[in-house]
Parts: structure tokens; sequence; C-alpha cells
């Protein structure tokens, strides 16, 4: 404060200026006002203040326990229900409002929070009404744009070395590129169920991206993660990592916090890039964490109507949990001593192993109810696999059985019909073990791969297993499961259905002599529109099945039907082995479409559709007027044709002008070039001079010889 005295007084007052000096503030940044505490008596106080306190710092946010002030009323001896909260910086108290702003504190009260400097402007607020200003629209690109497509174009991605590109796939050997970025992704990438967003992977988490251009829609902080999920109706993705904090982690709804270290699944909403819960991993006896042995993946199971996801906790119980809330329902897990796996919609299907005089058994409950609704007991079990036919009508279960010394005896398929009255159990015993099994999509049939031969199981690399393959189907004749088809003597180990049906892939993959395209249409004499019933006489059952093609692709390593089944890619990617990487694309009947030879390729996916928006009626409509729709195609793709030929009559046009123009230029040039030799010939002749040669001898020289 200066003084008013004048300097020439010559008083001294600094003594009194010392004593009243007021420290000007430094600012308020660092303090934060925290409503939504509760109204508590003198009693109570130093509790309240301890819980405060537990609760900021189990967040992330500690801080000095003196600098806390909580106004009081002295009038009625209770606090005034909002306290302030002094930072030692201003960063601390940023982090701590975006962190505990509208965190529950208890069933009755929420925390609000504002830095005390915001309260300024409430203050100073402006009471007139001023009508804002409207943004700027900016509208955002379609995320299923792809499907506008006026020639109904299919979309694939490849990944090689360090370069993504996505692809129109146009018809034939011609597609073109939609989308190429370089170091897009640090592991793979992975398209939704629906094809709508595509999953990048990175050392810090996961990125979506869509829309034409692929922009950037959502990321998702899970650092070093190297597994990702969707659920099905992508409302959410699932992160597989062991989560580790470090103490300057960001904190808030969309990061990882303190209370889920440790943990490994984390589960995320799509939309908002919240976190929703995360759980501890589920593995099987003997994992090795090291490489991820045994790991159950994928780690969640979820119900196909989005009500419901699953997971299982192995030797003890299934734990159900309600969406979008993530709540355990009814508070409770299904406690199930050597529980296997497998939920389905509202019914829940599993199987335990045998322990002490109790037998193996497969039991199907509905869900949430829990009531059982079937339950086979099985002997002799020493495994079984779940394999649930996609409309749901049947579900397999296969079942390796062993000897009472525990050596592998056989295998037999229980399959539960789950469309009929009790859920009756069909039960199939082939003479040699299942190695391979696969339901039709949208049918009922399905496809075997077994073994007789003695090198099974042993583990020697390079080895070549003997299979046999057969075919089957339901005959509704006989109300029973019948073999169309045996084949013996192969090597097949993979089996790829169409998602269509009707048309199936089998191969041999992870040979280093064999690799094996076998393309077989399972109603080659029925006609497109109608199935034919089959009948009890033995030739025509089984006589629709035909092959259409037999081919290999050297390595082949992946095949990947397209979303419309009529084509498939087969590709060899460097993550398996080195020699002849790329990919080669076949239409349905095994034709080659195109072949591409690619150094450091890795991956090849095609892009999923969503399901169709036509109801049963309209699609047979459509089936039955196919013809003309069909017309009209064809009318596009004789135009195209006649477009490519009128541009090729065109170029070669233009290519027989040059040539001409050209030879006549040249003769032009030749013409010009020999009328001046002429003129210069003559030139020559008018200045001719005659030139005398003389020859002289200089010395001679004779040498004899010996």
């Amino acid at each position: 404060m200066a003084s008013t005295i004048p300097d020439d007084e010559g008083i001294d007052y600094s003594d009194i200026e010392a004593k009243y000096r007021v420290e000007a503030m430094e600012g308020l940044d660092n303090c934060i006002v925290v409503d939504g505490v509760p109204i508590i008596d003198e009693s109570r106080k130093d509790r309240l203040l301890s819980k405060v306190e537990k609760e900021f710092t189990r967040r992330g946010c500690p801080y000095p326990s003196k600098k806390v002030v909580l106004p009081w009323d002295k009038a009625e001896g209770k606090s005034k229900g909002f306290m302030f909260i002094e930072f030692n910086t201003a960063e601390e108290a940023e982090r701590a409002k975006a962190v505990m702003d509208k965190h529950p504190f208890d069933a009755k009260h929420r925390f609000k929070i504002n830095i005390l400097t915001e309260l300024d402007e409430y203050v100073e607020l402006d009471e007139t009404f001023k009508e804002p200003e409207p943004e700027v629209f900016r509208p955002k690109e379609h995320l299923r744009a792809w499907l506008t497509d006026p020639a109904g174009r299919d979309q694939y991605i490849t990944y090689r070395g360090d370069e993504v590109t996505v692809f129109w796939h146009g018809k034939g050997s011609s597609s073109e590129v939609a989308q190429e970025r370089n170091n897009w992704t640090d592991l793979y990438v992975q398209w939704s169920p629906k094809g709508t967003l595509l999953a990048t992977i990175h050392r810090q988490g996961v990125k979506l991206w869509g829309g034409p251009s692929f922009q950037l829609v959502q990321r998702f902080a899970h650092p070093m993660i190297k597994r990702m999920d969707f659920s099905p109706d992508e409302n959410y993705i699932v992160t597989f990592e062991k989560i580790v904090i470090p103490d300057n982690a960001l904190q808030g709804p969309q990061y990882l916090g303190k209370d889920n270290e440790g943990d490994y699944v984390a589960v995320w909403d799509v939309r908002t890039g919240h976190l929703k819960r995360t759980f501890p991993r589920s593995v099987l006896l003997g994992e090795d964490e090291a490489t991820s042995k045994n790991l159950i993946w994928p780690q969640l199971k979820w119900s196909p109507d989005g009500k419901y996801v699953a997971r299982i906790t192995p030797g003890q119980q299934i734990s159900v949990y309600s969406l979008p809330d993530f709540a355990l329902v009814d508070k409770k897990s299904l406690k199930i001593e050597g529980v296997g796996k497998k939920p389905r919609e509202s019914i829940l299907a599993y199987w335990t192993p045998e322990i002490g005089n109790q037998p193996a058994r497969a039991t199907l409950i509905s869900f949430p109810s829990r009531t059982q609704l079937r339950s086979k007991n099985l002997f002799n079990v020493s495994d079984c696999k779940l394999y649930w036919q996609d409309s749901g009508d049947f579900l397999c279960v296969k079942v390796d059985r062993h000897t009472k010394t525990k050596k592998p005896s056989s295998c037999n398929l229980e399959i539960f019909r789950m469309r009929e009255k009790d859920i009756p159990v069909e039960v199939v015993e082939p003479k040699d073990t299942v190695t391979e099994f696969a339901w039709e999509p949208k049918g009922e049939r399905f496809i075997l791969i077994s073994t007789n031969d003695p090198n099974y199981g042993t583990g020697q690399v390079g080895v070549q297993i003997r299979t046999d393959v057969s075919f089957w189907q339901l005959d509704r004749n006989r109300n029973d499961f019948r073999m169309l088809k045996s084949l013996s003597g192969k090597t097949i180990n993979v089996i790829r259905w169409s998602p269509r049906g009707r048309h199936v892939i089998l191969s041999t993959m992870g040979s280093s002599s064999k690799s094996d395209l076998e393309f077989w249409d399972m109603d080659f004499n029925v006609d497109d529109f109608g199935k034919k019933e089959p009948t009890e006489r033995k030739e025509e059952w089984g006589s629709a099945m035909h092959l259409l093609a037999n081919t290999e692709h050297y390595g082949v390593t992946d095949i990947e039907w397209d979303p419309s089944g009529r084509y498939v890619a087969s590709s060899v990617s460097v993550w398996r082995h080195s020699v002849e990487n790329g990919f080669v694309i076949w239409d349905f009947k095994g034709q080659e479409q195109q072949r591409h030879l690619i150094d450091r390729f890795k991956q090849f996916a095609w892009r999923p559709r969503p399901a169709t928006l036509l109801t049963k009626e309209q699609q047979k409509q459509i089936r039955k007027n196919l013809k003309e729709y069909s017309r009209v195609f064809e009318e596009k793709d004789a135009a195209m044709e006649s477009n490519v030929s009128a541009e090729l009559i065109q170029a070669r046009k233009r290519a027989i002008n040059e040539w001409n123009a050209w030879r006549a230029r040249i003769r032009q040039e030749l013409a010009q070039t020999s009328k001046g030799r002429k003129n210069a010939k003559r030139r020559d002749e008018e200045q001719e001079e005659t030139v005398e040669l003389i020859d002289e001898l200089i010395e001679e020289t004779v040498t004899a010889l010996e």
C-alpha cells in the first residue's frame, strides 16, 4: 500500500506497511468445490472427511488432508452440504474434476465438482438472455455408406508389411482401391460383425474407423493389448491384456483406473467410449501366462438378443450379467462344479466332467428363469465340444470317450433337436475319431472329418494324417440323420461352408506337401429356388452332391468366403510361413478370378454385411421374380462390356492413325533425304578430280625356312 504522505515530509511508514500488508493471491485454480456432500452433525464430521478422502484416493486423486474446509451452519449445528478442497497444483484439481464429477458417493448422494475460479462466471453472469448463435452443421459420414454402392460390390482389406489397403471387389479380376494407409495398425485389423467399423490394434489400445473415408470414430486406451473382440450387435468391444496403471495415468470414465488394476478383460461402450466393466482372465487348467496356452477366447459369450453376457470361471461357476448395466443377474452366479461353457440366446448349454461316481453330463437350461430344459448323462468321457447350428435348431455335443485305462477309444455325436417337443437327442456314432465338425448355415446338413491314422495325436511334425470326410443330412421321411456320402483316403482337415449354405470348401492346411482345395455343391441337381426332398431310394440319396473343382493353393493358411457366398479367398500369411505369400480369389465354382503374390503379406479379410431388412415374404417375392431383376443386371453388364469394347476400339483406331501418320512423316523425311543425296551426288560429279597413285618398293627381305 503506497503512502499518501508527501516524501518531503521525511516520515518513514515502512513498519506500519509491513504490519498491515495484505498478500496478493496467486490464484485459486488448484481449489475445487464439491457439492452433493451429505449434511451431517458434529459427531460424524471426522468419519465423513475420512470417507471422502478415501474415495478421492481410491480414484487416483489424493489431496493433503489438512487442506479441506467443510462449511458449517452454527445455528443448526450441521454442515451445509458442500466442501472446499485445495490441491497442490491446478492440474491435480482438473484431474479430480474429470474423475470425481458425478461420482456416486453413496445411494443418495452424487458429487458435483467445479473449480473454484469457475464460480466467478456464475456470479458475474449476465441475466439478460442472449440467443446463442447456431453452430454450423457439419454432417458426419454415414457408417454404412459402402452398402449404397450402385454396383453392389463388397469390400475386402489386405495387410502387407506396414501397408493396409481397402479394396472394392469388382466382377472378375477387377478391384479398385477404396482407402490406403501406411502404419495404420501395429498388430492386425478386424472388421466389426456387421462390417460397420474397422478396428486397428496399437500399443496404446484400439481405434475404430468408419465412413467412406474411414474417419476416426472412437478410441479405447488399453495398453499393449494382443486380443480384441466385438459383441454381435457392435455395441461393445472387449480388449484383453493385463491391466497395469502407472501413477501418472489419465483418469476418467474413458480410462482404466486403479480399481481395475490386475484384471485382464475390459469391456467398453462403442458409442460413448466409456469403460463398462473389467474381469479377471478365464483359463483352463495348465494355462501358461507367457504363451496364453489354454486361454479361453473369446472370454465373454453374448446372447444374440443383446440382453445378457456370460463368462465362465472354469471348474466353478457361470456368471451371467444383464446389459447395459453389466449387473450380475439376481446377484448370484450358477455354481456348477467342473463346468464347461456355451451360452446361446435364452438357453444356456454347458457340460460337466465326471466327478467321483457322478457321470459327465450335458445340460440345457433356460435363462434367466434357470429352468432345466434337458440333460443327458455321458460315460467314459475325456472331452466334449459343443456346436450350435446358427439358427438354433440343433446342438451337437461331440463326445470323446476313453477306456478304463484312459486311452482314447471312440467318439460319438449327441444331437439335441431344439425345436421339437422335450428336445429329443439323436446319437450318431462314427467309427473313427472325429477331428472336425461343421453345420451348414441355415441348413440341416453337417460334415465330419474323421481319422483312424495311428500318427494322429502323436504330435510328430511333418507327418501327413490320412482322413475320411462324411456328409450327413436330416432325412425328414425317416426323421433321423443319414450319411449322404463318404470320401476316404484324404488329407482334408479344414471345412469352410459358404455363409449362404449349399457350397462348401474342403481343404488341406498345415502341410508342406499338399494344399488341396475341393469345391463342392451340395444341391448340384436341385433347382436354385427350391430343394427336392430326398426319397427312400438309396440311389437318389446324396445324388445331388457334386465336386465342382479340385485345385491347389500351395501353403494356404486361411480361407474366407465373402458375405454373398459368390467368392472365396484363400491366402498365405507370413505370420505362418514365408513361402509364396499372397492371396487368390476364386468364385464358388472353383474358378480362379485373380492371384496376387505379395511379399510380406499378412492378412486378408472380407468386410461383413449386416442382416437383410427384407422380410421372408419380400425375399420370397424377389426370388420368384428373379429373372426380371436379373435382366436389368444383365443389361448393365452388357452396357459395361460394350463401353469397354467401344473404348478398346477407339484406342485401336487411335493407335492405327498414329501409326499411319508416323509412316507418312517418315516417308516424307526419306523422300527429302533421298532428293538431297541426289543433288549432292550431282555436285560431286561436277567437281570430280583425277588422282594418280604410284607404288614404290622401299626394301625387300628373303628369309630361308629351316
